[in-house]
Parts: structure tokens; C-alpha cells; sequence
């Protein structure tokens, strides 16, 4: 026989994908799986390289991070079609710690810190946190995704800028996106920003053109990466240097791989598992670590590009990690030799898919409020070029407005009895800190009444701030001799008054009003 205890005892766990072993999930789209990932690998390629730059370290550690990331979260992650790999956020978030202690100590830091967010999101999984996304407006995910479009298209104009751009580089974005934008109205067979890609190379091969390449970016490694441990004492003095990174690494990985998993059940339709997502973030950034590569995260710029190239299953995302691989090792003096205009024009396709759109051709039919919060949003995003921030900002403005509207939906109506001598007060809606005023200004404390009954059946008290209105209603009250009685608290409205409230507790008129 079990005891209740155990039967009620709910032990946290994690079990890998229900959908890992079927085939469908990995050869229901093959062509289509493919050669997306052709294109998102060719594509991580530059992005990776000047991520590695902007934290300060070589260019190979951002590459095996997305090539590891890539094949991790191919294999275990929860949303089938998203493209994990190295970003940008996370670099800026690590670049510190090379300016503190040099690259090459400092790289064992990142490495360091790379492991310890890992194993962080792998108990935010256990804990199901992916569980509390719900919570995130959907007009703080439309200004996400906007504030993103814009700082993918921002991060392509230094190639159109400077000594390296010249009427051939603009030349090539142009064919290129005319490539990307024509070809699928002739033919889908082939993705067109591969064929884009694959048209503007051969002909700056051909003709010996004079522009800047993805080899021009930095180098690229002819090695497979080694497994090892950071070379760092395990220490509390470690811990505390790369804690407080590991902890921002693992909250702004998973916020930025959630919204992007939202982004991608509306393209494909589709739902996602939050928690999986965060589990295989953690198992990624660990074995990314261990063969030194610095954090990832999801990538909603190579997400798009993969849906809309066609990838839908779990082989798009293991394919792109796989071939990114591929074309380093095999192809490395062809990869060189992409034009960057190529893949800007790609970038700029993401960048222009990506914006919502209709929040701006929507802006007179939605509410206020929402185009405010999604303004919120993007600004706060591009002033820190943080998009954690820009997300933070816009909860934490859409939950002010949120708890202004709440704390205008309290009622309070009235009735005097026959008598006039008692009335009753009948409270309605949601009492708590924003919406104590409004509670507070519907007594007359003016009247001479002996008896007053505040009955509190259809309201809910949220807080301290709440019990304490209530208190205050019923002193006042009583110092003017007037009898008090407050009915109908739920619950656990009664419970919270038990703890902190002070008008039941009062023995005479002299305990009132030193309370």
C-alpha cells in the first residue's frame, strides 16, 4: 500500500524528444531539409566569424559553436526546424571577460562560462521554466521580431560601406535579391538564396572581381575541434568570475530561443515544446563548451532562412551543424571566396521577411496600448542592442498597463437600509496596490451611520497593500463609533487578512488608533 506522500510526490524529469527516433521527424523532408541547411550553413559561416570577433576571440571559436549548437539541438531540441548556433547577443554578453583578462585567458573564461550556463538552462529545463513564456505579450514578441529585422539589416550596411564597397558590390546585392525574389516564381526545386549565392561565386571567380569575400572575415578552421576542460582552476574564485556571466548567458540564450520558437510555430503552424527546448539549449552549450566553442542560443535570422528555404524537420537543423563542418574542412578555399555582397543580400531577405509588417499596416486598427508596448519594444532593443532588455522593457510596460486597466475594474456599490443608519458597501473586482485608491475613494467617511458592512464576496485581495486599505476603511470607521463587520472574503483573500491584517485584532478604540 502507498502512502500518500509518495503518491503525491512529483519528482521533476526529463525524457529526450517524443519524436527522436521517428522517422518522420528526420526523412519526411529530405530534399527540402537539405538543402536549407546548405544555405543556413554557408550562411553561418560570416556571422560566426564576426561574432568570434566581437567577443575578442579567434574566429574558430564561434565556428565550433555553431557547429556543435547546430547538431545538439538538431538532435534533442524541441522546436523541429530552428537554427541554433553562435549569436551575437551571447558575444557581447562574454567580450568582457577577454577585455579583463586577455584572449587568451580570458577565452578559457568564456569556455568556463559556456559550461556553467549550460548546466544553469539544463535546471531551468528540470524546472520546466519554458512553462512561463506564456506570459510574454504578443506585442512584446511583435516588437521583438521587429527590432530584430532591423538590427540584422543595420548589421549588413558596414559592407555597403567604407573602402570595400564600390558599384560591383551594390551591383551583386542587387542581382542577388533579384535572384532570391524572381527564381521561386519560375521554380522551387533549389532554394533561391542558394542559388544566389552560387551565381554571384562563380561569377567573382570567373571574372577575378575585386570584393570583399567571407576569407576577408577572418580565418577558417582546417581542424575538427578537440575535447577538453577550461584551463582554469576549480575554485570559488573562478566560480565568482564566471557566474555572474554564466547566469546572464543562460537567461538571455533561452529568452532569445524562445521568442524565436514562437516565431517559428507561426511560420510552419506548428507547436513547440518549451521545456525540451531548454534542456537541449543546456546539453548544447555544454558540449560547446567542452570543445571550444563560446554560447548560442537560437538564431531567428537563420531560423527564417531555413523555413523559408524549404527546412522543416529535425535533418534541417542537424544538416546545417553537419555541412557547416563540410564546408570548412572540404570546401574552405571556395567558402573563402563568397562574395559577402552574396550573403548581405541573403540577410537582407531575413531582414525584410522578418519585420511584421502588419503591425505597421495594422497601426490605426490596434489598440494603443499595443502599438505602445511593440514601440517599447524595438527602441529599448536598439538603443542597448540588447534584445533581452528590449523584451524586459517591453513585459514590464505592457504589465504597468496591464495593472492600470486591472485597477480600473473595481466597483463599489452602496445601499442604505430603511433605518439610514447601516450601509452597505458591495465591492466588486480586484484589490491591490495599483487599485487601492480607486477602493479607497468610494467611502464616504462623512456620514454618521452606526453600522457599516463591507462585503467583499465578488472582490479578490492580491496584497499587502490590499489588506491594508481594508484596515484602514475599518479604523476610520470605527474611531468614528460607526460598528464594522467585512463578509465574504474567499478564502484565500481570508487567509491573507488572518496574517496581516490588524482591524480583527484590535481590542478596544485605543488599540485602533495606535494602529
Amino acid at each position: 500500500m502507498q502512502h500518500a506522500s509518495s503518491r503525491n510526490l512529483s519528482i521533476p524529469k526529463f525524457s529526450l524528444p517524443n519524436n527522436i527516433l521517428d522517422p518522420k521527424a528526420w526523412f519526411s523532408n529530405v530534399r527540402g531539409d537539405l538543402l536549407a541547411g546548405a544555405v543556413v550553413a554557408l550562411a553561418l559561416i560570416p556571422e560566426a566569424i564576426a561574432f568570434s570577433l566581437m567577443a575578442g576571440v579567434d574566429p574558430k571559436v564561434g565556428l565550433y559553436a555553431s557547429f556543435t549548437m547546430a547538431i545538439t539541438v538538431g538532435i534533442l531540441g524541441g522546436r523541429t526546424g530552428m537554427i541554433s548556433a553562435a549569436t551575437g547577443a551571447m558575444a557581447i554578453l562574454v567580450k568582457d571577460l577577454v577585455g579583463t583578462y586577455g584572449p587568451t585567458e580570458g577565452l578559457q573564461y568564456i569556455l568556463a562560462a559556456t559550461i556553467l550556463a549550460g548546466l544553469l538552462q539544463i535546471f531551468f529545463g528540470i524546472i520546466k521554466v519554458g512553462n512561463q513564456v506564456r506570459f510574454i505579450p504578443r506585442a512584446v514578441m511583435v516588437g521583438f521580431i521587429n527590432a530584430l529585422a532591423i538590427i540584422i539589416f543595420r548589421a549588413q550596411l558596414p559592407q555597403l560601406q567604407g573602402d570595400g564597397a564600390n558599384i560591383v558590390v551594390y551591383a551583386m546585392v542587387a542581382v542577388a535579391l533579384a535572384i532570391i525574389y524572381l527564381l521561386p516564381r519560375i521554380t522551387t526545386l533549389v532554394p533561391s538564396p542558394l542559388v544566389a549565392i552560387t551565381v554571384i561565386t562563380a561569377f567573382s571567380m570567373i571574372t577575378g572581381v575585386n570584393v570583399p569575400t567571407v576569407g576577408d572575415e577572418g580565418s577558417i578552421p582546417a581542424a575538427l575541434p578537440s575535447f577538453g576542460l577550461p584551463a582554469l582552476p576549480f575554485d570559488v574564485g573562478t566560480l565568482e568570475i564566471i557566474f555572474p556571466v554564466a547566469l546572464a548567458l543562460s537567461v538571455v540564450g533561452l529568452v532569445d530561443s524562445f521568442l524565436t520558437a514562437n516565431v517559428v510555430d507561426e511560420l510552419t503552424d506548428t507547436s513547440s515544446d518549451k521545456n525540451q527546448e531548454t534542456f537541449a539549449q543546456g546539453i548544447a552549450n555544454v558540449i560547446t563548451g567542452c570543445f571550444g566553442g563560446m554560447a548560442g542560443c537560437a538564431m531567428i535570422g537563420q531560423s527564417v532562412i531555413n523555413i523559408k528555404s524549404g527546412g522543416r524537420q529535425r535533418l534541417s537543423t542537424f544538416s546545417a551543424g553537419v555541412l557547416l563542418l563540410f564546408f570548412l574542412l572540404v570546401m574552405g578555399p571556395w567558402v573563402k571566396q563568397i562574395p559577402m555582397a552574396a550573403l548581405v543580400a541573403v540577410m537582407f531577405m531575413v531582414s525584410i521577411g522578418t519585420f511584421n509588417w502588419d503591425s505597421i499596416r495594422n497601426i490605426k486598427k490596434l489598440p494603443r496600448s499595443e502599438t505602445a508596448i511593440m514601440v517599447t519594444t524595438v527602441m529599448a532593443t536598439l538603443v542597448t542592442n540588447n534584445l533581452a532588455i528590449g523584451v524586459g522593457s517591453g513585459v514590464l510596460f505592457s504589465t504597468l498597463i496591464f495593472a492600470g486597466k486591472i485597477a480600473k475594474v473595481v466597483f463599489v456599490d452602496s445601499s442604505l437600509d430603511e433605518t439610514g443608519t447601516h450601509r452597505t458597501y458591495s465591492v466588486a473586482g480586484q484589490i491591490f496596490f495599483v487599485s487601492n485608491n480607486t477602493f479607497l475613494g468610494a467611502f464616504d467617511l462623512r456620514e454618521n451611520l452606526e453600522q457599516v458592512t463591507i462585503d467583499l464576496t465578488h472582490a479578490h485581495l492580491w496584497d499587502q497593500g490590499a489588506v491594508k486599505a481594508v484596515d484602514q476603511i475599518v479604523l476610520k470607521f470605527r474611531r468614528r463609533g460607526t460598528i464594522v463587520n467585512v463578509v465574504g472574503l474567499n478564502e484565500a483573500s481570508a487567509t491573507l487578512v488572518s496574517r496581516l491584517g490588524v482591524h480583527d485584532k484590535a481590542q478596544d478604540i485605543g488599540d485602533l488608533a495606535n494602529n
